[in-house]
């Protein structure tokens, strides 16, 4: 396991803690690629009654590192652009696993949870926030879209109206506004974080595992997330050739106001 990502084993719950403290948990390759394998080994683990994914350091996560983006062609190859829905495919298959889980999953905020760490943390069953996290998919400033199951999970959460919002305007929103709209189940103190999660994570495993696990899955499955997903990564793979995309990652690396061009 990368050191990117730390897990352990806590009587019936499995933790995936994100590691990259001096950057904000911010996400690259590396790094997705090691949650994707914690999910894997929680999948495997057995006994298991929740699973708990939090950040190390003053966030949850920053998103995913813009770097990143703008290194894509090191890591697919110099036709990415070419490839982008296979790109997103690969990117979308981490959080539906994730998701897919039939173990209950708790994602725990505090600090910053944005863009990519927002998606994540959607995939998740319950969201716990800590007073003052700010929350928000800023990737339409960057001329793209949330395409790692965003769009399609804040939409099954408060509906198109409130997702056009947040989705439209790219904003960063507070845990009020969270609570209020019903992305986060419970805003409390920072150093309650845990405790509530623990709390949480105990009372679910005094429930059946069995139909704890059918539960989950007859609810996710009220909800057409393959078809939103697939959507996703068709309008990602026009936006990623996009010269406002490239303007748009650009002016955030040189922190300047983008020019988009609508083109």
């Amino acid at each position: 396991m990368s050191e990117l990502v730390i897990t352990r084993r806590r009587d019936s719950s499995f933790d995936i803690i994100l590691n990259r403290p001096d950057k904000r948990n911010a996400i690259n390759i590396e790094m997705f690629r090691a949650f994707d394998a914690a999910v894997t080994e929680a999948n495997r683990t057995p006994g298991l009654r929740a699973v708990i994914i939090r950040g190390e350091g003053e966030s949850f996560s920053a998103g995913i590192d813009v770097s990143a983006l703008l290194g894509l062609a090191q890591t697919f190859g110099p036709h990415w652009q070419q490839r982008m829905r296979s790109i997103t495919d690969e990117f979308q298959a981490v959080l539906n696993r994730l998701e897919r889980l039939e173990l209950p999953t708790i994602a725990l905020l505090h600090g910053h949870c944005l863009g990519l760490a927002f998606e994540l943390a959607l995939a998740c069953d319950i969201r716990l926030a800590a007073e003052g996290t700010i929350l928000g998919l800023p990737e339409t400033r960057l001329g793209i879209i949330p395409d790692v199951g965003g769009t399609t999970r804040l939409t099954r959460i408060v509906g198109p109206a409130r997702a056009k919002e947040l989705i439209f305007t790219g904003r960063r929103f507070d845990v009020a506004t969270a609570e209020r709209w019903g992305i986060v189940n419970y805003v409390v103190e920072r150093e309650m974080l845990d405790a509530k999660a623990t709390g949480l994570a105990e009372e679910i495993a005094q429930a059946a595992p069995l139909a704890v696990g059918m539960a989950k899955r007859v609810i996710d499955g009220l909800a057409d997330i393959d078809r939103g997903l697939m959507l996703e990564g068709w309008a990602q793979s026009q936006l990623f050739a996009s010269e406002d995309f490239m303007e748009g990652a650009q002016a955030f690396m040189t922190r300047r106001p983008p020019e988009f061009k609508g083109r």
